[in-house]
């Protein structure tokens, strides 16, 4: 097996999480940049990395990384690189590209100069004047940010959000990764009560419910790399055998999903049988200002509407007016809201005890972080 280069891409705000992940995997010698995590791993790390990844958006081989401000500099430094070393023959290799504050701020021309450049590699490595591009696909990613240029292979094919499971949503659904973040970040662990109010298609509870029993997010779907020719079948292989083994039975104590919109409840309900998980998870139709519990303990984690449509914005208000009773009532709970609405502390009547910026697609939001009372220790 050889050491290549890898980078993990990350949704902004949730590049720590991504590299934490990565050490739990036993790849501890990462390093966090916007947007990216980079670490060194072999052919396996490819596999294993996009199997088990929650947070991460895509893993990619990077192939070379060099400064650029003139196209001929672009496509000659694009040209050294050993593009043979990765990309064979017949493979398909369209490049798609970004530009952030580079003077190269012409995406399709770079684009377009890369591919140039990287047939002109081929062709002289091959000994080879055309390529078919009938074989695997191998996307090339050309990122520039300040005149820096990354150019790095996608191993994932379909984005990591994707899971396999979600083939219905409501009409705003929050992106897997993003879920498992809101989840991670709230310190979740399967004895320990969790309910979201606001759940849709069940894509937070169902988060909660993979990570309980241990079940990676990627192993009821495909990726890219599978079907490239220096990855053995038996490195998947062995990785799948890993996912298998290392899932726990034990279902979750306390792991409830309630909404007041009972299309919405029935997707969640699919989604969560195609998850795998539909028996660790009670979805129930109910109003917000109705949730009462019998757990002393727990977490609410939740992503409640924003109101960013007109002529929403009293009823959003009065959601968040009811959440906040809620939290009145069930105070030795925690409670963690991800949303944009700016009023939420207000209403609330005190200052989060943490906030954190991320981004739920393109919309900049607040994940606020009430921690309730430490619960007593359980007696062995």
């Amino acid at each position: 097996m050889s050491q290549l280069e890898l980078l993990a891409t990350a949704t902004f705000g949730l590049e720590s999480l991504v590299a934490d992940e990565l050490r739990k995997l036993g790849y501890g010698d990462t390093r966090v940049e916007n947007g990216k995590v980079a670490f060194a791993g072999d052919e396996l790390a490819i596999c294993r990395t996009n199997l088990w990844l929650r947070t991460a958006a895509r893993v990619r081989v990077k192939v070379g990384e060099f400064t650029a401000t003139t196209f001929d500099e672009l496509f000659e430094k694009t040209k050294a690189l050993p593009w043979a070393r990765f990309l064979p023959k017949n493979c398909e290799f369209p490049v798609e590209g970004r530009s952030v504050q580079s003077t190269l701020f012409s995406v399709s021309d770079c684009q377009a100069i890369v591919k140039k450049a990287v047939v002109e590699s081929l062709k002289r490595e091959y000994k080879l004047e055309w390529f078919p591009e009938d074989g695997p696909l191998m996307k090339i990613e050309v990122a520039l940010l300040k005149d820096v240029v990354t150019l790095s292979i996608d191993t994932s094919g379909a984005g990591l959000h994707q899971r396999g499971y979600r083939a219905l949503a409501t009409g705003a659904p929050l992106k897997e990764t993003l879920a498992a973040a809101l989840v991670m970040l709230a310190r979740y662990y399967p004895d320990i009560a969790f309910i979201d109010p606001f759940c849709g298609s069940g894509t937070i509870p169902i988060e909660a419910a993979l990570m309980a029993h241990n079940m990676a997010p990627g192993r009821k779907r495909n990726f890219a790399s599978e079907k490239w020719p220096w990855i053995s079948p038996a490195f998947w292989n062995q990785a799948r055998e890993e996912v298998e083994d290392r899932l726990k039975p034990e279902k979750p104590d306390y792991l409830i999903g309630t909404d007041i919109d009972e299309g919405a409840l029935k997707i969640a309900r699919h989604n969560a049988e195609a998850a795998g998980v539909t028996d660790s998870i009670h979805f129930q139709r109910l109003e917000v200002k109705d949730l009462t519990t019998s757990k002393k303990y727990g977490k609410v984690v939740t992503n409640p509407p924003y109101g960013e449509r007109f002529g929403e914005e009293d009823e959003v208000k009065q959601l968040y007016r009811e959440l906040a009773q809620v939290r009145k009532s069930l105070d030795t709970w925690s409670f963690y809201v991800l949303t944009s609405y700016p009023h939420l502390e207000k209403v609330f009547g005190g200052k989060a005890t943490k906030r954190r910026k991320l981004y739920n697609g393109n919309i900049e939001t607040q994940y606020y972080q009430y921690f309730g009372p430490r619960p007593p220790r359980r007696q062995s």
